[in-house]
């Protein structure tokens, strides 16, 4: 699953679940008509379709509104694909309250040789430097089961 956060707003694409269904108080058209699980999906308080793919936009007042796939990427940069290490070192830094420009100069410091902080400071200087400033801004997604550097 993708989810994108950045005040004012957070998106979450539709996968088509249950989960998401119920979450978002939607409609199947279908089940008027006794047909369940039917392609006519709505959102409850939207006039507007509902499609697997489609983002569903929530502002910080709690109002949702519904974008395609294609508007969401126009409009949204996607977010960094980064390895499970490199995340972890993100979320730490956050849990002690380091914001990313001191991390960042701790790795080139050099202040610890753990294998984990050598790899992500090497996965980071080498061409990553935008990927990790948007990772620790905007948000990320994790790389599928990549291993360590």
């Amino acid at each position: 699953m993708k989810f994108y956060r950045k005040q004012p707003i957070e998106a979450e694409q539709f996968d088509g679940s249950s989960d998401l269904f119920m979450k978002y108080d939607m409609i199947d058209i279908g089940t008027m008509c006794e047909e369940r699980h039917s392609p006519e999906i709505y959102m409850s308080g939207i006039n507007k379709k509902v499609s697997v793919g489609d983002w569903i936009i929530t502002d910080n007042f709690n109002h949702h509104t519904l974008m395609t796939d294609e508007e969401f990427k126009q409009q949204y940069a996607e977010l960094p694909l980064i390895n499970e290490d490199v995340a972890n070192w993100i979320e730490l830094g956050k849990s002690k309250g380091i914001d990313l420009d001191t991390a960042l100069m701790l790795l080139m410091a050099g202040r610890t040789d753990s294998p984990e902080v050598t790899g992500v400071s090497k996965w980071i200087w080498s061409t990553h430097m935008a990927d990790i400033a948007i990772a620790g801004a905007i948000g990320y997604q994790v790389e599928e089961d990549n291993g360590s550097f």
